[in-house]
């Protein structure tokens, strides 16, 4: 039996989710454990500053990746020694690293990843692989979405036409035609939980989110509010694309209310309209290039969210909305289980993009790797 190591620490920043799944074949894979371990409270701050300034000094950023680093490691750890498992049991860790910035759409595009793989490796004795984006962006790809390829191997189905949305702090979707002759896509529909999360914590003393969207549901969307905020460009923009939170953040929402003083919003109207952007991007994108859907499966953060999971299934009233549990796999390991799927494509020297989704050139291996073999 091989064994390998998922870790994500997504746009949301609500921690480091760490899962050990049992490769049995290609795909599927069998999860053998799974965790979600919170940030230490100055890490965290530490990265969201990082992101939404775009600003930091050489030697923070460096404490950071080291930082990031050191707790993924200590997360690794702590998870297997839940198990019977020890390091020698592990093939490999697929750790993505945290976003700090994604700039795909540039003559010399590049993605940065921090948490670094030198310190995962040396911390917990096992060969670790990342910086899975930038190959596939040297082709020309956007380097992101990348689990659409796992979704393929382990939710398409003959019997249905599905899609996957992941709602993490940005928002993406899959589509899984039926029909194999059918091109999968996969692409970066806009915020998710980021702006959502932003603006609860900013009203109430710091904490974390908007519990199953409580305080949306409390509040009224307003309509010219949303409009303006569906006129941002990047919701006209083509596909393949691709986003994260250094574009969507509380900087670029101020910048709109800023327009919209004139309105006297109540915070509580404000969240339910951010909740609308969410649900509406994404179901706009569904009906445009999946239509003959017949199932939504969510995973990510926003599954748990039961206002905005009944406000998409009003939105798309002719499609099932459910969650990932309904497949085998629960919404909030989907992520993690796929880039410790790529790992095993990396060391198996396997393609680990779809260039269909990405718009690279053509599919390629992924990924750095970080022996954990001592010297000779």
């Amino acid at each position: 039996m091989t064994y390998y190591i998922g870790v994500m620490s997504g746009t949301s920043l609500d921690g480091i989710d760490v899962v050990i799944i049992e490769q049995q074949t290609a795909i599927p894979s069998k999860l053998i454990a799974a965790q979600t371990y919170p940030f230490e409270v100055n890490l965290r701050l530490g990265l969201q500053q990082l992101i939404e300034t775009q600003q930091c000094e050489l030697k923070r950023f460096g404490e950071l990746d080291i930082a990031l680093g050191k707790a993924i490691a200590t997360a690794i750890n702590k998870l297997i020694a839940t198990t019977t498992l020890t390091a020698t049991d592990i093939a490999a860790i697929g750790s993505h690293g945290q976003t700090v910035f994604h700039l795909p759409d540039s003559q010399n595009a590049f993605s940065l990843q921090i948490g670094n793989p030198n310190v995962i490796a040396e911390f917990t004795n096992i060969t670790t692989i990342a910086d899975f984006r930038q190959r596939d962006m040297v082709l020309g790809g956007q380097g992101a979405p990348l689990v659409p390829a796992f979704h393929q191997g382990l939710f398409q189905t003959a019997e249905q036409n599905r899609v996957i949305v992941n709602i993490g702090g940005i928002s993406n979707v899959t589509t899984l035609p039926s029909s194999t002759e059918q091109t999968v896509l996969g692409f970066d529909t806009g915020p998710g939980n980021a702006l959502l999360d932003a603006w609860f914590s900013r009203h109430h003393d710091g904490q974390a989110y908007d519990y199953d969207g409580l305080w949306a549901s409390s509040g009224n969307v307003n309509q010219q509010l949303l409009n303006i905020l569906l006129e941002d460009s990047y919701f006209k923009q083509a596909i393949p694309k691709s986003t994260g939170r250094e574009y969507f953040h509380l900087n670029w929402l101020d910048h709109i209310l800023e327009k919209c003083a004139h309105l006297a919003l109540l915070p509580q109207d404000i969240q339910a309209s951010l909740v609308s952007l969410t649900v509406q991007t994404i179901a706009a994108d569904i009906q445009r290039y999946a239509d003959n859907s017949t199932a939504i499966y969510v995973c990510g953060g926003g599954a748990h969210n039961s206002y905005l999971m009944q406000q998409l299934q009003q939105a798309l009233p002719n499609k099932a909305v459910l969650t990932t549990s309904e497949l085998g796999l629960a919404p909030d390991w989907v992520e993690a289980c796929a880039f410790a799927w790529l790992a095993s494509q990396t060391l198996a020297n396997k393609s680990g993009n779809l260039p269909a989704v990405t718009g690279a050139s053509k599919a390629t291996v992924l990924g750095g790797i970080y022996s954990s073999n001592d010297a000779s």
